[in-house]
Parts: structure tokens; C-alpha cells; sequence
């Protein structure tokens, strides 16, 4: 397929396709939450082992993230991206086959490995197809789609599925908008030259790079420390957060599931809104400004008590910001940060580690502060990581396209608007 800079009618279609792709991987790795009860009813499993299946899926996530950002940075995005589609589509589809705790997990860490792969790739794509003014609107709309759909949608969707019909049909049903957007891929994708990708860097450079020069690059070692923050508020107040208020608050069931619903809307607004921002304001001050937004409504929800009108709204607002700080961290503040032909990688890297030590520790710690200090000692966990990554924020370097006055070098394209 032939290399070309890409216009703004290709930008809507890529950014909406890629879109889609991640809200189909939201969907995937979300939906077995609400169908554990009837899984585990039928193949005997335990809570035990619901922690080993979401557990291997985001470590093979990190490991893949880690490993495959360069294996796109060297073949092209697009086949990375349409291969993952494919590939983890299939083996969602797969995981209704399975007859015990054991096939479970292999089908997962499978298909969290071909998410991993996506993930960054996805990233870099949608950065290379938008025009510069716009990286941190456009990335805000892709990410958005993964909690919009996987902890809004999805829920809702798979529980009145449940009434209907078996757990295992439903794993078979959504494997087929993945094959769908894979050819739609297929068919509108394009992959970007380096000298034209630089345009989407801070550094203007498009010359060849190994892997390793990514660490020379300040946000993304820091980036790699704050990761691991983000994602730690996020698994206290995700996974967690159901017992905390049914046990430690003493809400009813449905009205934990009105609180805790503040998450999905507040994520998805959150991480379209600031972002946007960013475009105007620059990077570091939406991210300085997003961690100080978390920090305070964790403080409100420490002490909103068992108000669910007031303990929505401060989950709402908790997710808001953190999940800005998430989008803004593993896209434009690593991507627009070093050279086209390390963008992918360097997302890759700072995704990687967020997953693995985010999302397969954090989880750990969590649990073991809750059994030994109580649960409610959980969200002081989460200020405390969020603070960490506000100490980090302060010396993330911009690259906001519109706030860094370095010119492109002679000869460099200009981006089309």
C-alpha cells in the first residue's frame, strides 16, 4: 500500500476505525467481570482464580506492550494493528471454549498479549493521522471508547445477554465487530514514513534510531515512573471500590452500582476533555493540573460517606483526571517526544511498564494494605501514588505542537490541515 501524508478526510476515518478497535479491546478484557458469577458457577471456579485470569492478561498486556512497540516502529503500524485485531477477536471467541480455570487463562494471557501489541501501535496511528493542533483531542477520542464501552457499555450489555443466553455465546458474539473493524482496517489504513511522521514529534528527526536511544528522551523514563501511578488510583478505585462501599460505607448493591458507574462516565469525558486541552494549553500544565484534580477527589470521596449522590460525584471526578493523566502519559507526552522512527516504541515501553507494575502489583499491594490495615486505608494507597506522579509531572519537558516554537528543519512536509 502506498506511503502517503495523510489528509483530514483520512484522519476522521482512521481516528474513528481506531476508535472502534479500542473500544472493541475495552469490551474484551472487561466483559468477563460481570460474567464471572455464571462462569464460575459452571466450571467451579473461585475468587482466587478470577484474580489469575484478569492478572495474566495484563502482565502478557505489559510484556506484549513492551516488545512490540518496536516491532511496529520497524514494519509498519498497520499490520501490527490489523494482525492484533484479528488475533485477539479470535481468542475472545476461543475463551467461551474453555473447561476449566486453566483454558481460561491461556485464552486470556493470549489475547492480553494481542491487545498489548494494539495498544501502542494504535496510539502512534491515530498521532500520525491528525493533524498536530489536534494529537491530544483526536488520542482523547480513541482512548476514550475503552472505558466508555468496556466499563459503561458492557456491563449493561452482557448482563441482559446473560438472561438469554449462555456465557459462552456471549464470548462467541463479540469476537465478530473484531473481524469487522479488521478489514475495515484492512481497507483504510495507511502506514506514514518516517520524514512524514516526524511532523508529530517535538524532535523533527526521522532518522534511524536503536530502541535503546528511547531512554535519552526525559518523558519517557518519567513517564515510566508515573504510569505505574495513574494505574494504581485506577485499580483502588475500580476493582476495589465495590467492597470498600458495601463494606467499609454500607451501601446496598444497586446503589454501589450508581456510584460506581461514575467511573466509566467520568473516564470517558475526562479523557477526551483534558487532553483537548492540552492541544491549547500544553501538556505539562493539564497534566500538573490533572493530578491536583485526582488528589482532590480523593480527598472527597475519603469523606463523603454514605452519600451515593456525593460519593458519584467524586468517583466521577476521580476518573476524570486520572484518566487524562493516563491518555496524556502513554500518547503525545511519549510519542511527541522523541524520533518518528521511536514513537511506537516509546509508547509501547511506557504502557508496558504501567501494566506490569500497575496492573499486575498494584493489585497485590492493594489487597495486602486492605487485609492488614482495613479497606478503607485504600485510597490513602491511591493519594499517595497520585502524588508521586504529580512530583513527576513537574519535570516532564513539553511538546505540545503549539507551545514548542522549534521549527520543522528545511524540507520537512507540512502537515495538512
Amino acid at each position: 500500500m502506498a506511503k502517503v501524508q495523510p489528509g483530514q478526510g483520512y484522519e476522521w476515518k482512521a481516528v474513528a476505525l481506531l476508535s472502534m478497535g479500542f473500544g472493541i479491546v475495552g469490551i474484551d478484557r472487561f466483559m468477563i467481570m460481570p460474567m464471572f458469577p455464571a462462569i464460575m458457577k459452571d466450571l467451579n471456579l473461585n475468587y482466587q482464580d478470577l484474580g489469575h485470569i484478569a492478572g495474566s492478561l495484563a502482565i502478557a498486556w505489559g510484556i506484549a506492550a513492551l516488545f512490540m512497540g518496536n516491532l511496529a516502529d520497524r514494519i509498519g503500524r498497520r499490520k501490527v494493528i490489523i494482525g492484533s485485531l484479528i488475533v485477539f477477536s479470535a481468542l475472545a471467541g476461543a475463551s467461551g471454549l474453555a473447561s476449566g480455570v486453566g483454558g481460561l487463562i491461556v485464552f486470556r494471557a493470549l489475547m492480553g498479549f494481542s491487545e498489548g501489541a494494539f495498544t501502542p501501535a494504535s496510539i502512534t496511528a491515530t498521532l500520525e493521522a491528525s493533524h498536530p493542533t489536534r494529537h491530544g483531542l483526536n488520542l482523547g477520542i480513541q482512548q476514550a471508547t475503552l472505558p466508555l464501552l468496556g466499563l459503561g457499555l458492557t456491563p449493561v450489555l452482557v448482563t441482559q445477554l446473560l438472561q438469554i443466553v449462555d456465557w459462552r455465546w456471549i464470548f462467541l458474539l463479540v469476537a465478530a465487530p473484531g473481524f469487522l473493524v479488521a478489514f475495515l482496517a484492512y481497507r483504510v489504513l495507511r502506514d506514514v514514513p518516517p520524514k512524514v511522521a516526524a511532523i508529530h514529534t517535538a524532535t523533527h528527526d526521522a532518522s534511524a534510531h536503536r530502541w535503546s536511544d528511547v531512554f535519552k528522551y526525559r518523558n519517557v523514563p518519567l513517564n515510566m515512573l508515573a504510569m505505574p501511578c495513574w494505574l494504581t488510583c485506577l485499580i483502588v478505585t475500580s476493582a476495589l471500590m465495590p467492597s470498600y462501599l458495601t463494606d467499609h460505607i454500607g451501601l446496598d448493591v444497586p446503589s454501589m452500582g450508581f456510584v460506581v458507574s461514575g467511573i466509566g462516565f467520568g473516564a470517558a469525558l475526562g479523557t477526551i476533555l483534558m487532553p483537548w486541552l492540552s492541544d491549547r494549553l500544553g501538556r505539562k500544565p493539564i497534566m500538573i493540573a490533572s493530578a491536583l484534580g485526582t488528589l482532590a477527589f480523593l480527598v472527597l470521596l475519603m469523606n463523603a460517606g454514605a452519600e451515593p449522590g456525593w460519593l458519584f460525584f467524586a468517583l466521577f471526578g476521580t476518573s476524570f483526571f486520572n484518566f487524562a493523566l493516563i491518555c496524556l502519559t502513554v500518547g503525545p507526552l511519549s510519542v511527541e517526544a522523541v524520533p518518528a522512527t521511536l514513537m511506537t516504541t516509546a509508547s509501547g515501553i511506557v504502557v508496558g511498564t504501567g501494566e506490569i507494575f500497575g496492573g499486575g502489583i498494584a493489585p497485590i499491594i492493594a489487597g495486602t494494605v486492605a487485609h492488614h490495615f482495613g479497606i478503607a486505608s485504600i485510597l490513602y494507597l491511591a493519594a499517595g501514588a497520585v502524588f508521586a506522579g504529580f512530583l513527576v509531572c513537574l519535570a516532564l519537558k513539553e511538546t505540545a505542537p503549539r507551545l514548542v516554537t522549534r521549527g520543522a528543519p528545511e524540507g520537512m512536509p507540512k502537515p495538512a490541515a
